[in-house]
């Protein structure tokens, strides 16, 4: 049976002047899969992650999400880039959860949650509202909707982050180390919500050093250093039987 390929990256290549962040780094993803990207610091992770969101633009290769080009259109054997507007029609499907979570803090768990689907799918205040309930209750915080980030715990902001990226309806959530800023006893609440979201179909890429998640929750892993992908491969095999020395130097240093 063919599988259906949400995600394709093609020889994805970033420069930083002299510097190479990503050198010709490709992967595919199955729809309704969680794949997690695991790695030393510094080996282009994130900066791969924001291509994908087109919040980096790519200096070689290209992605398909959904069948579609990301941040290019093409015509004949020739790329041009896309407009502003369209990049924002583009990365409306593809939801992103920040380290730092990013949550305004001016407004409210609820409103964070509401402002996207309202000012950018132009849904009604009220319709945006109803879903944003039913979102902070799944991810257990029904009764923070009204607290500000500053009124909640670093766990709690994450957890209203991730409910912001689904309030959006994705395809596809970005997670950029999303455990990395909290303090350790914060961490399982987190990653039981992205276990949920992960049951329920949600295709997720997870850029991580949660290794037990990955163990018990990706589908797929992929091992990066320097730009390059070293290794990729079921989970099971990456993290139990890693063809790559490096790969199981890692793992090992990462549990130890």
């Amino acid at each position: 049976m063919k599988q259906d390929i949400l995600v394709k990256a093609v020889d994805v290549t970033k420069n930083y002047g002299d510097f190479c962040a990503l050198d010709k780094v490709s992967m595919e993803v199955v729809r309704g899969e969680v794949s997690c990207i695991i790695g030393p610091s510094g080996s282009g992770k994130s900066t791969f992650l924001r291509c994908i969101n087109l919040l980096e633009r790519m200096d070689g290769g290209a992605i398909w999400v959904n069948d579609e080009l990301i941040g290019y259109r093409r015509e004949g054997n020739n790329l041009h880039q896309i407009s502003d507007a369209e990049i924002s029609r583009q990365r409306r499907r593809i939801g992103m959860v920040f380290q730092r979570f990013n949550l305004f803090p001016h407004k409210t768990a609820i409103e964070n949650i509401i402002e996207g689907p309202v000012h950018v799918l132009g849904q009604s205040v009220e319709q945006a509202r109803e879903r944003a309930s039913v979102l902070l209750e799944r991810v257990g915080l029904a009764e923070k909707a009204n607290h500000y980030p500053s009124e909640l715990s670093g766990g709690q902001q994450q957890r209203v982050a991730i409910a912001r990226a689904m309030g959006m309806q994705p395809d596809l959530i970005l997670f950029d180390e999303p455990t990395s800023a909290l303090d350790p006893e914060l961490v399982s609440e987190v990653l039981d919500v992205m276990k949920d979201l992960a049951a329920s179909g949600m295709t997720m890429i997870v850029v991580t050093h949660e290794l037990g998640f990955a163990r018990n929750v990706a589908n797929t892993v992929t091992f990066m250093e320097a730009g390059k992908v070293v290794e990729t491969g079921l989970a099971s095999e990456v993290l139990s039987t890693p063809k790559s020395a490096r790969t199981a130097e890692f793992i090992k240093a990462v549990h130890s």
